[in-house]
């Protein structure tokens, strides 16, 4: 079930994040249009926009939180990076989508503490365990940046790119209509089988 967490600072129109800048992204998924946001408290946010999407229902969207050591890295310990180039894949095969790049780092606990994870990790536990050991929730993230952004780009409604209720829950908390889900499930490797199988027991996460 989701939950949110702390609330965020809001500009001082009452907004939580603006669009500040927008050019032309060619890419080897497609061209898109790339947009950046700055929220309220300093954070910059990224989102990639495949045709008009004001206006429209149903728009596929990704919405991917930041994951230095996967996305960056190419960590096997996950799957981020392969579910965020399947998502660009899908996207940039059709006439409308988009993907926002969330700053949400380790689920929401920041890039030094996941490493901290990743260690209680490779004594024994698994993902849930570690972030609950180091004081958190398992899952910190939020969706009220996210919400706003579709709201910014006018989407009207969303087919999630996901595997994680918490997600669609999240969005939908905040005033987002979600039409539906389309799954994005990767082949695990053996270093992040039980990382999934964790995600599937522990999270919700329908794999």
């Amino acid at each position: 079930m989701y939950s949110e967490s702390r609330p965020q600072p809001s500009l001082p129109d009452g907004r939580l994040i603006r669009l500040v800048a927008d050019a032309q992204l060619p890419s080897r998924y497609g061209n898109f249009r790339v947009m950046a946001f700055e929220a309220a408290d300093g954070k910059e946010y990224g989102a990639v926009v495949r045709g008009e999407v004001r206006g429209a229902k149903g728009v596929p969207v990704r919405l991917h939180s930041e994951c230095f050591t996967g996305d960056v890295m190419g960590s096997l310990r996950c799957d981020c990076r392969d579910q965020l180039e399947a998502a660009l894949r899908y996207i940039g095969e059709r006439e409308l989508g988009v993907v926002l790049y969330l700053r949400q780092e380790g689920r929401g606990i920041g890039l030094a503490n996941k490493i901290r994870a990743y260690a209680l990790q490779d004594s024994g536990m698994d993902t849930v365990e570690a972030n609950l050991a180091l004081g958190f929730r398992d899952d910190e993230r939020s969706y009220d940046v996210a919400a706003q952004m579709l709201q910014e780009l006018g989407v009207q409604s969303v087919r999630l790119l996901t595997n994680n209720p918490r997600k669609w829950e999240g969005l939908q908390a905040h005033g987002v209509t979600v039409d539906g889900r389309i799954p994005i499930t990767m082949e695990p490797n053996e270093h992040n089988v039980d990382y999934l199988a964790t995600k599937k027991r522990k999270s919700g996460h329908l794999l």
